[in-house]
């Protein structure tokens, strides 16, 4: 009995755990046809096209009135689609071909800034990708932009010049360099370098970090020319008595004299 018992409650639990039939409503019946998507295709490309339309417009009406109210200097910067100091919010929407949709604006009294509404989509001019614009009583007095070497600021006249990018793109390859020596890896520490020193040929202190990071790495040529080479620009520099420079690199120039004895004599 109790064996017949077994067997049929096995049997019951397998017909529980055996296939299930699930009748489901169709979702299409035999002859049914899919309804035609035309249309709410159309309904979307005529939607996309107006607020393409809508923001094309705006934009020429915010040239317009950058261009009406803009100073020589400022107007010329607008036909180059660049950012400038000086420029009005209208400006600054003008010269990056944006509209008010583009940023995020937040004031403070007399000051202002206007920073991307969406990372995916940041201003841009014809220098590169805005980061951020501040101004005070409505006019630039800051902007950035965001480089491969990190942010580049720019807050006076010289550094809108080409010089001026120049040198900050310099300083910033320099400091990202002075990391990665610090950090051990010299090779990247030195490529930094000599792509500083390519935008700014007549750093004198550049010439210097180059010049004994070559000597530590056993390169002795290129280490002599290097300490030559900013011993030479030193003297210039004292010649033109600009500033306490030569001063503050008088250890500096006296190890650069030291090394230069001692490396002419070992390639001799």
């Amino acid at each position: 009995m109790k064996r017949t018992l077994v067997l049929l409650s096995a049997a019951a639990l397998a017909a529980c755990n055996g296939p299930r039939r699930i009748n489901e409503n169709p979702i299409m019946h035999n002859g049914d046809r899919v309804p035609a998507s035309d249309a709410k295709v159309d309904a979307v490309r005529s939607r996309t096209e107006l607020q393409r339309d809508a923001l094309a417009s705006r934009r020429d009406s915010l040239t317009l009135l950058a261009a009406r109210e803009c100073a020589p200097a400022i107007c010329n910067a607008l036909s180059r689609g660049e950012l400038a100091l000086g420029m009005n919010v209208n400006q600054v929407m003008a010269a990056t071909r944006s509209t008010e949709s583009t940023w995020s604006i937040r004031e403070s009294g007399a000051s202002m800034v206007m920073v991307a509404r969406s990372p995916s989509t940041p201003p841009r001019d014809m220098s590169g990708e805005v980061a951020i614009v501040q101004l005070a009583d409505n006019r630039v007095t800051t902007y950035s932009y965001r480089e491969p070497q990190g942010i580049r600021v720019v807050s006076a006249p010289a550094d809108e010049t080409a010089d001026g990018r120049a040198r900050a793109q310099a300083a910033a390859l320099v400091r990202d360099g002075d990391a990665l020596l610090v950090s051990g890896n010299r090779k990247a520490a030195l490529d930094r370098y000599d792509r500083a020193s390519v935008l700014s040929p007549n750093d004198a202190s550049l010439q210097y970090k180059t010049a004994t990071l070559l000597d530590q790495e056993l390169r002795p040529i290129e280490a002599l020319m290097r300490y030559q080479r900013f011993l030479h620009q030193m003297e210039i520099e004292k010649i033109k008595v600009q500033g306490d420079a030569y001063a503050k690199l008088a250890d500096a120039i006296a190890h650069a004299r030291e090394r230069v004895i001692v490396l002419e004599k070992q390639s001799r």
